[in-house]
């Protein structure tokens, strides 16, 4: 289903920690943005065209540069591709900056195959890559007359610093001066960046002949004294669903992040545009490089304090490294600024966002720009790149932890229930109400059926109206503590008056004391027909866990549930009008159906009430200090996703395992004996049993490992599981000290006979 919204879920656990994400960092290309670039404005020969320029605007030989830049400068498998349909866009496949760069040139009508073709890949002469430091890329041709030309395209307010000369309006270059920098950098990148535009300087250099063979190695001498072309404008608009989207997940208390590559002024811009920056918000908008700086004491080493500084209202970061990425996500996890841990959502599509991707709780690569590292690292593949998607992880995450919490309410209700009928009616009457058959057939409804009635509830806009539920929350809350109550009290009510006076209201038979092998009664056949339509319409009931009033809402939408329902209601009639003495049942006339219908429909009008009664009233929960002091070892509780196994919780492991293996020993004697041991080595199954189970379970502790979710204990720790372990034998002495006669006197009620 959420590959459906296209999710693609690589760890399952990774869908119920979205549901409880508080922030979320996210890259802008692509994921904000619809990632298809276009040349929207340019700047050359000294002019500032707001659209795109004529071809009889730009001299010759400025034409000849520009575009031969952009043919030999971007990567070969960058290509566009005629539209699949008459009327569509073009195709763009490979880097997107460079297939807008690619179109601006074939809109000034000149082919960029045609210049590829004449000079083919294998004759570049040497390639400067593209990365997150460099923020450009370069490449060099190696000319017949023994001179070389190099093309750079980058960063425009980098690129600019290195270029000394520039492209006049006659086509010529001339020197350029620092104020005319610095008029470019206000008059033409600023204005571009404030719309959103991504600025790309084109620049070349010339290597003549006479002056040697360049260090190609000083990459710093390489890219200086550049000749500047042009600057450009790329525009690549916000997705139409991503504003909406964002609001969503702050409305759900969700803080969403933009961590790019662009500059500053752009990726304000579209922040603005997205909703991450709203009119009259005082949040933070910086660069990698300021970041960097304050992050860093004066050792240069980075604290956590420094960061806890920033993060809270930090907002957008520009000009970053995936190293940036990785150390905010890494700052906003290990930070206890705040009362709970926030729970970090990233997304990463490039080789080196891997470990921002591992850190965080979370992390989301895209599916179609994505990088195999970055898939492989991640926890959740966008299969469409867009952010919106992410939100649809939020609310199934939020919708799996919500179906656990239905189906536990719903189980629980029925087996206090069941369990205190069945001890209740063993200890007075000496005859469960509930008979094997029919307890089995209740089983089924509480744990496949429900299981599968409740779990596939489709997620909803209201979930993302709750703020997340935080780390430490109790499964079962105190709505949930409430509503199972509620309902057990109501459900142990009509049973408990149905078993002891239901022969005088409904003027039958008593089905109490029957004799063995006696035929079923009408009696117990309304007791258990009333039982399970009651928990057929509680089903309804637990469709709702955080006090809504109508339970019915959304029911339709949900075709499993309906027919789950349907099914185990005409199921319910055959058991109970066929089924016969294999189910101890007797058919029921329709005035009988009626009253067992209206105390099954109580359920749902108990419900109203239990509703209206305030959660407030239930118990509080009790938070335990993060130290097993008793131990004197850490705490396993609350761990982060992926943690790997702590001793604590193999200790509880180890423990509960021990205690079952000794009280299998108690467990041979039923009638009060006090040797429990006599005539034990007599049984060889028995002993090679017991020994077999207690060495594979020191093996699994012992070299089980994380598939096992085990640590290797000490000897002390194992000391201390093993006493616990025994003292099962012990306390069984105990237990069989207490006289049989101590339990409550079993009470005979009266036959309708008798009465």
């Amino acid at each position: 289903k959420m590959m459906r919204d296209n999710n693609l879920v690589r760890h399952l656990d990774a869908c119920e920690t979205m549901g409880n994400a508080t922030a979320i960092c996210s890259d802008k290309t692509g994921t904000l943005t619809m990632n298809r670039m276009t040349v929207v404005q340019v700047f050359i020969t000294g002019h500032y065209y707001k659209g795109l320029p004529r071809l009889k605007d730009i001299p010759a030989s400025a034409m000849d540069l520009l575009t031969t830049g952009i043919g030999v400068n971007c990567a070969y498998t960058s290509k566009i591709l005629a539209p699949e349909k008459d009327g569509g866009l073009p195709s763009q496949i490979g880097n997107k900056t460079e297939c807008a760069l690619l179109g601006f040139s074939l809109k000034l009508d000149r082919h960029y195959q045609a210049i590829r073709e004449k000079i083919p890949e294998e004759s570049l002469f040497k390639v400067y890559t593209f990365n997150s430091e460099r923020k450009s890329m370069s490449t060099v041709l190696y000319n017949p007359d023994g001179s070389y030309r190099m093309f750079s395209k980058g960063a425009s307010e980098i690129l600019l610093l290195k270029c000394c000369m520039i492209l006049a309006s006659s086509g010529e270059a001339i020197p350029f001066r620092t104020q005319k920098r610095k008029e470019i950098m206000k008059q033409v990148i600023e204005p571009m960046a404030s719309q959103g535009l991504r600025t790309i300087c084109l620049a070349y250099k010339d290597f003549p002949a006479a002056d040697g063979e360049p260090n190609w190695e000083d990459e710093e001498d390489i890219l200086s004294n550049l000749t500047c072309i042009a600057v450009v404008g790329i525009e690549d608009p916000v997705r139409p669903e991503v504003p909406e989207a964002i609001r969503k997940c702050q409305q759900a208390g969700i803080t969403v992040r933009m961590v790019t590559g662009d500059n500053i002024s752009t990726a304000r811009a579209i922040a603005c545009k997205c909703g991450i920056l709203n009119t009259g918000e005082d949040f933070l908008c910086m660069d990698g490089k300021e970041f960097n700086r304050l992050i860093r004491n004066s050792q240069g080493e980075i604290e956590q304090g420094l960061i806890d500084k920033i993060w809270p209202n930090l907002r957008v970061l520009a000009r970053s490294s995936p190293t940036d990425k990785y150390n905010l996500v890494k700052g906003i996890i290990d930070s206890t600024v705040l009362k709970k841990r926030q729970v970090v959502a990233v997304t990463g599509d490039g080789t080196n966002d891997g470990p921002a991707l591992k850190k965080a709780d979370v992390g989301f690569a895209m599916g179609i720009a994505g990088t195999d590292v970055a898939k492989e690292a991640s926890d959740i593949i966008l299969t469409d790149d867009n952010f919106s998607s992410i939100v649809q992880a939020v609310k199934w995450g939020r919708n799996v932890y919500d179906s656990i919490s239905k189906f536990l309410q719903f189980q629980l209700t029925v087996n206090v229930v069941a369990v205190i009928v069945a001890f209740t009616g063993a200890c007075i009457t000496q005859d469960s109400p509930l008979k094997a058959v029919q307890m089995l057939w209740v089983n089924l409804i509480m744990d496949t059926f429900a299981s599968l009635a409740l779990a596939t509830e489709q997620p909803t806009d209201a979930l993302l109206l709750r703020k997340p539920y935080g780390r430490d929350k109790p499964l079962i809350s105190h709505t949930m503590m409430k509503n199972i109550v509620g309902h057990a009290i109501y459900q142990l009510a009509v049973i408990f008056t149905l078993i002891y006076h239901g022969e005088i209201l409904l003027n039958i038979a008593s089905g109490r004391n029957a004799p063995l092998h006696a035929p079923p009664s009408v009696h117990y056949t309304i007791v258990f027909n009333t039982f399970v339509l009651m928990q057929i319409f509680n089903e309804i009931n637990a469709r709702k866990i955080h006090g809504e009033r109508n339970v019915f809402e959304g029911i339709f939408k949900n075709t499993i549930f309906c027919v789950i329902l349907l099914g185990t209601l005409l199921a319910q009639i055959l058991i109970v009008q066929v089924g016969g003495s294999p189910f101890s049942c007797v058919a029921l006339n329709w005035q009988q159906w009626l009253i067992c219908a209206c105390l099954g429909l109580g359920s749902l009008l108990w419900g109203q009430v239990v509703s209206s009664i305030p959660s407030c009233g239930c118990p509080k929960v009790i938070k335990p200090a993060t130290r097993e002091i008793l131990l004197n070892i850490a705490s396993g509780r609350n761990a982060p996703l992926h943690a790997p196994p702590s001793v604590h919780y193999t200790i509880v492991f180890n423990t509960f395992v021990l205690m079952q293996i000794f009280n299998e020993i108690n467990a041979r004697k039923i009638h009060g004996e006090r040797n429990v041991f006599e005539g034990i080595f007599k049984n060889t199954i028995f002993c090679v049993i017991l020994l077999g189970t207690l060495l594979a379970q020191i093996l699994i502790v012992q070299v089980g490992g994380s598939p096992f979710s085990c640590v290797a204990l000490n000897w002390q720790q194992w000391l201390i599981c093993a006493c616990l372990g025994l003292g099962s034998l012990l306390w069984g002495q105990v237990v069989s000290s207490i006289p049989s006669c101590g339990c409550p006197k079993v009470i005979k009620p009266a036959t309708r006979a008798e009465k």
